[in-house]
């Protein structure tokens, strides 16, 4: 496949100030002087990961993704015309803009803005944070993951599976559909979430170190309102995380210990359990739907479900092992 990660992401927002103040001094991303009404943020070597734009407040701007060369960038644009989809080339002020070499531009069928681009440029000067951590998980993973909620997914599916080429991680298909992808060894880079609106859901940055999350989750609860859901560890892709409100009025999802599969010999599955094994109360919902899942939270520890730690040998514990057997 073409694509290899999530580069980068881009958003609308007017509130530039506190763009700033949140991705520095509770992220711990560098901000880097863009001037006028942009502001753009680093997490590693790369020169941006992070665009916000102070033109408007339309929310999710774009999605930047990562092709290894002219060559698949090239072969990715063939593929989309010929699916009727219309790409368009990324100017030279665009790609610089941007700091990559080269870029086309698209949408999906429900008129999200798309990017995908090759040979990124490297900072001169190393990654600076914002406040004390041991820096962001990215590399050949990409910037993390972004989430989508879409009026329905069924429509989307065709083209992120079929046409972009990204692999179904594990769906769930009640209350509403939800699908995972994985373009590289990261659990998901992708999301969608058939929620019947159209807005961008949150994204995700992994954190080296539990105790950066840890840490982050302290300052984040200095602040009234900022914590939107508590500090949690999901069952499909192992994170171990905390979201938090933007000044957009999506979230960020700030985590570590995330998956890592093998791609060559991962199969979709389709999962039952509820999103989070423990944690994660959802502080913005009705009590209702909290209620829902925490049930089900409940119930994944009644039946003992538990991540596999690689580094921990097993128990070797007759009556465990009768009980995981009977599940």
């Amino acid at each position: 496949m073409e694509i290899t990660a999530l580069g980068y992401i881009g958003i609308n927002s007017s509130q530039l100030d506190q763009w700033g103040q949140m991705a520095t001094g509770l992220l711990g991303m560098q901000q880097v002087d863009r001037g006028g009404k942009t502001r753009a943020f680093r997490m590693d070597d790369r020169k941006q990961r992070l665009i916000v734009d102070g033109s408007n407040d339309a929310g999710l701007a774009v999605m930047g993704w990562e092709v290894s060369s002219t060559a698949e960038l090239d072969h990715l644009a063939g593929r989309l015309e010929s699916h009727g989809v219309k790409v368009s080339r990324g100017s030279r002020a665009l790609a610089d803009e941007r700091h990559v070499a080269e870029l086309i531009t698209f949408a999906d069928p429900s008129g999200n803005r798309l990017e995908a681009f090759c040979k990124p440029e490297l900072a001169s000067e190393p990654f600076k944070p914002g406040r004390p951590i041991s820096g962001f998980r990215t590399g050949a993973l990409g910037m993390g993951h972004v989430v989508l909620n879409v009026e329905d997914v069924e429509p989307l599916l065709p083209f992120y599976r079929d046409v972009l080429g990204f692999h179904v991680s594990d769906f769930g298909l009640k209350p509403y559909g939800l699908y995972f992808f994985h373009v590289n060894g990261r659990h998901h880079s992708f999301a969608m979430v058939g929620s019947g609106r159209k807005a961008l859901h949150h994204f995700m940055v992994e954190l080296g170190s539990l105790d950066d999350v840890g840490q982050g989750y302290d300052l984040a609860q200095l602040e009234d309102g900022r914590v939107v859901y508590t500090l949690g560890r999901h069952t499909n892709d192992h994170m171990t995380s905390f979201y938090v409100n933007t000044p957009s009025g999506f979230f960020i999802e700030y985590g570590w210990g995330g998956r890592i599969i093998d791609p060559q010999t991962w199969r979709p599955h389709e999962t039952f359990d509820g999103p989070s094994l423990w944690g994660h109360e959802r502080l913005n919902m009705p009590e209702e739907q909290r209620k829902r899942l925490r049930e089900m939270r409940m119930d994944a520890a009644a039946r003992g479900v538990r991540v596999p730690d690689p580094r921990v040998p097993p128990l070797n514990c007759a009556w465990l092992d009768q009980v995981v057997a009977r599940e």
